[in-house]
């Protein structure tokens, strides 16, 4: 069976028609929606990939899944009953499960998404409210990998975490490093990263090599094999999904 590799998200993939919302589900404006599924780990729960949608505004719902999302094009503005958070394309949001609130949009929109659809019962901690992700959050250090990883010297690592999950298994934050080079491994964990500042070289087991830079978004899944390499600063988005045992 062959090893999982590094998927790169391209913002102008071509989407098919996914059924549609229950008309239930909308207020006005159109339930049809496209997508494509780049990554999907149905035991887990975890998909990823690209979606659109003309305009609509849908009814109160508690929502179904943990979610982080970035816009391409257009707008989302998520209502709650006591505050409302425009999103617009460049920008990343979370909605995570059990949020009471309406979707709404009022052109078409596109946008890249992780989702956790989390079935073990758990509630996730509240008061829950939309997060949007600043990219220049201020950061905390953080602990860098182990020496005996590396083909550098230690990097210097900082995080800010945003969101964690009631499981504990998934978790969205920003995070910068120094340059570094780690050795080849099995990835341990599901990461999306769109990279803000910088840039990062990977190879796989066979030497094949892929080139990342500020502006592109990847998932690298559970058990890719790669090496890292940044040559200067490179600051993150994240979403990682480590799954238990």
């Amino acid at each position: 069976m062959p090893k999982p590799h590094i998927i790169t998200f391209d913002a102008h993939a071509t989407l098919a028609p996914w059924e549609d919302f229950p008309e239930g589900e909308i207020i006005s404006g159109t339930s049809k929606h496209n997508g494509l599924t780049l990554f999907e780990d149905k035991e887990k729960g975890l998909t990823a990939g690209v979606w659109e949608q003309g305009a609509n505004e849908s009814r109160w719902i508690d929502y179904p899944v943990n979610e982080f999302m970035t816009v391409l094009e257009g707008e989302v503005v998520i209502v709650e009953k006591d505050r409302s958070t425009s999103i617009k394309a460049g920008e990343s949001f979370i909605i995570p499960k059990g949020l009471h609130c309406r979707w709404t949009q009022p052109g078409h929109v596109r946008k890249f998404f992780v989702i956790f659809e989390d079935a073990s019962g758990l509630a996730n901690e509240g008061p829950l409210h939309t997060i949007k992700i600043d990219p220049a959050v201020a950061l905390a250090p953080s602990t860098p990998p182990a020496r005996d990883m590396l083909l550098s010297e230690v990097p210097t690592q900082h995080t800010h975490q945003y969101f964690a999950d009631a499981t504990g298994q998934l978790n969205i934050g920003v995070w910068d490093t120094t340059g570094y080079h780690r050795k080849l491994i099995d990835f341990p964990r599901h990461e999306l990263m769109h990279l803000l500042e910088g840039a990062v070289s990977f190879k796989d087991d066979q030497g094949n090599a892929q080139h990342f830079k500020a502006g592109d978004t990847f998932f690298v899944p559970l058990g890719t094999p790669n090496s890292w390499k940044s040559e200067g600063y490179l600051r993150k988005i994240y979403v990682i999904f480590q799954p238990k045992a």
